[in-house]
This record gives structure tokens, sequence and C-alpha cells, in this order.
């Protein structure tokens, strides 16, 4: 049998309603700074005020007019978080590429809506607008691969392509996806990560049915999103891109690049248990094959980003699974929400928070859980409230993600 590869991170890339690059997103989330504000969403019934994860973007400082004929905002997005991401691992230039190859240089995406934001600009054009026709573009706008389409016509990456939707661990699992695909040999590189845009009227609207969605605080709109907290009242949607370039380890330190960490383990499971309702035992499960994956004990993480949501029942159950999971660690275990601050990117939450594990993981600063002031009594467990912590030892991190659909996904990566 074939001897499992090593899997390098080469590059990171992010636009965040925290920031639209890495350094500024990390800084952001050490400073407690939110990226949530109210935005003023002009409805048929009337304009309203929505909480959201908002990024000010401007397409046309990034790509030209007859580019963005052919490109959603989720495509924007993923686009220039892996221009970063490419340009950090040293990959833009294809000449440049220290003999990887095209054909073995793949791309795995993560979205839960797709280009969302295309559909429902058509359905306003057809129903409220009356027009015979749509825009010829429209189906390719808003297909959940265009993104991976554009990642691959940028950057001519002719690999293993994959779009992967499973709601809010899509990313996550689109990251463990290609990590297998690098660790079995399909693969030598893979551009990796989750895209998603979804703050339009419609799905806006179906959130807002769901009753899931949180409520403004009265310390302002910045703080509203307050997961493990005993005044929590629900979710934010935003928005973004987070990217990585996952690498052969010995490929990478051939071509002399710097690896920020390795990924180490990857695991998935299934509740199987309702479409809304997650169940602990399920998503203990992934973090512990999770573990094994990597061959680690608990004792090893030294920081875990929770998928943290803010719901009520969500972050209950997450508590549960890590005690389930971490066994007598649990309660030693740093762990923290940055959804906090950045609030729920749905299908690029996954990778949004695994490049901040990333980040920590070099920067031995761990994020904190923004606004836990007083924590539900049932979320008992260490979730740094309020305030960045350092960690000088820190050696392993892990990263949860789990969706409607029961699905779960576990990321963890090692420091190098």
């Amino acid at each position: 049998m074939t001897a499992l590869r090593r899997v390098a991170i080469t590059g990171l890339g992010i636009v965040a309603p925290l920031g639209t690059d890495t350094s500024s997103f990390f800084a952001s989330l050490l400073a407690a700074r939110s990226g949530i504000r109210a935005i003023d969403v002009a409805f048929p019934t009337g304009t309203e005020s929505v909480l959201a994860g908002s990024i000010d973007f401007k397409p046309d400082e990034h790509f030209t007019k007859a580019k963005l004929l052919t490109m959603d905002r989720v495509s924007q997005f993923a686009l220039v978080a892996a221009r970063q991401a490419m340009l950090q691992a040293g990959l833009a230039d294809p000449s440049s590429r220290g003999g990887l190859s095209p054909e073995r240089f793949g791309v795995s995406l993560g979205t839960g809506s797709g280009g969302a934001g295309s559909v429902d600009a058509a359905y306003t054009a057809l129903l409220e607008q009356r027009v015979a026709r749509l825009r010829p573009m429209t189906v390719v706008l808003s297909m959940n691969n265009a993104s991976a389409a554009h990642l691959a016509m940028e950057f001519g990456l002719q690999g293993p392509s994959s779009t992967v939707s499973n709601a809010c661990a899509s990313s996550a699992s689109a990251i463990g996806d290609a990590f297998r695909q690098i660790r079995h040999g399909y693969a030598d590189a893979m551009l990796v990560g989750g895209a998603e845009a979804l703050l339009n009227r419609g799905t806006i609207k179906a959130w807002q049915a769901m009753q899931t969605l949180a409520k403004p605080h009265a310390d302002g709109a910045h703080a509203s999103c307050r997961p493990f907290s005993k005044d929590r009242t629900g979710l934010v949607l935003s928005e973004g891109s987070a990217m990585l370039v996952l690498e052969d380890w010995d490929s990478a330190q051939r071509r002399g690049a710097t690896i920020l960490a390795e990924l180490v383990g990857y695991a998935s499971t299934t509740d199987a248990h309702h479409l809304t309702q997650p169940e602990a035992h399920g998503q203990a499960r992934a973090m512990t094959l999770g573990l094994i994956d990597a061959g680690l004990n608990s004792s090893d993480i030294g920081y875990l980003n929770a998928h943290g949501t803010a719901t009520e029942v969500g972050d209950v159950v997450e508590t549960q699974a890590i005690k389930l999971a971490f066994e007598n660690a649990a309660g030693s275990l740093p762990i923290s929400s940055t959804k906090s601050l950045h609030g729920h990117a749905m299908g690029a939450a996954g990778a949004m928070e695994f490049i901040a594990c990333v980040m920590a993981l070099r920067a031995r600063q761990l994020p904190p859980t923004a606004f836990l002031e007083s924590a539900d009594p049932r979320c008992d467990l260490d979730y740094i409230p309020l305030q960045a912590r350092d960690s000088k030892h820190l050696r392993a991190v892990m990263s949860n993600s789990f969706a409607f659909g029961g699905s779960n996904s576990v990321l963890i990566a090692k420091a190098v």
C-alpha cells in the first residue's frame, strides 16, 4: 500500500465582513471588532432594517465590465480571495510553479446557494418588471459550479474539479475532499475553500420565515450575534469567500514554498436525524474520527473553532457533542465562535473559520467569542469570552462545521 502523502497549506485568501485580506480579518478577530451591521433592504412590502455581515465590495476594482457580465457576486468573492491565496503560495504565475503540472492542480469549492443573487434578480425581472426574456447568461451566472469554473480558468487549473453543497458544512467538506485528493495521490495541489453571496431579498425572507435570525441587541447591531450567551437570539446572515492552497508536502518543499501549517485530519458524518435539528452524537463522531484521522489525542488540540451559530438549540447540542468527543479534556479546551464577529457565511463559513484556525496557530493567539458576557449555563465550557488569549504552546487546532440536513465536517491542522 502506498504511503499517505502529507498535505501542506501554502496560501490563504479572504473576503469577509471583517476585512478583505487575511491580516485585517485576523486583526479584527483578535480585537473583537464586529463586521455585523444593520442594512436597509427594499422589499416589495417596504424597506426593512436587516442584520447582516455585509461587505463593502466594489467589483469594478477587480474585474473588467466584460468579465462582470459572466460573474455573480459569489464568483467575484471567490476569485478575489483565490488571487490572494495563490499569490501568497507563489503560484499566481503559471510560469513559476516549480514543476506543478496544471493537470494535477485542481479546484474544490463549497457553496450553499451559488449564484443566489442572479436567481433573485431573474425573478425580480420576470415577476416585477415583467420582462419578456431574461439575461442570456442567467444560467451560468447562477449555477453552483460557476465559481469553481472561474477559478480554474483564471489560473489554468486542469486537475480534479468539484463543487460541494452541504449547506453550512460546504466549504469544510470541500477542503476535506481536496485534502484526500492530494493525500491519496490523485492531485498534487488544490485551490480550495468556499464562497457565499446570499444577502438578497428572497433568501433573507426565507430565513426570516424560519425564525432563526438574531434580533438587534440593545448594545447595537454589531453586538447582535452572541454564541453561547444566555441572551442569544439567533444567527446573522453573512457573505464572503475564503480560499486556501493545499499542496503535496514534498512538492511545496521542493519549490521552496512557505508552509503555513499542515492539514492532518478530516472527517465527515451524517446525523440521519432531522432536517434542521442537530444531534450531538453525530457531531461528536465527526470530531472523534477527525482526531483518529490526524493521529492525535483529544488533549493535543489546543484550540477549537466551534460552529457556534448562536441559535437556541445549536449551541447547546454542540457543547454536548464536544463533551462527548473530548471527554475529560473538554473542560480545559479553549473554544470560540468567530461567527460572533463575522456572522454566518453559510457555504463559506467552514473555510473562513478554518483560516481563522490556521492564523491562530501561526500567531499563537486565540480569537474570542465576542459579547459573551453571561454564558448560558448549559454552555459551560471555556468559550474564550470577550477577549483574545495568548497560547504560546499551541500545536494543533480543530474547526467544526455542522449543517442543516445533519452534515458534519471537522478539519484539523498542525503547526510546522
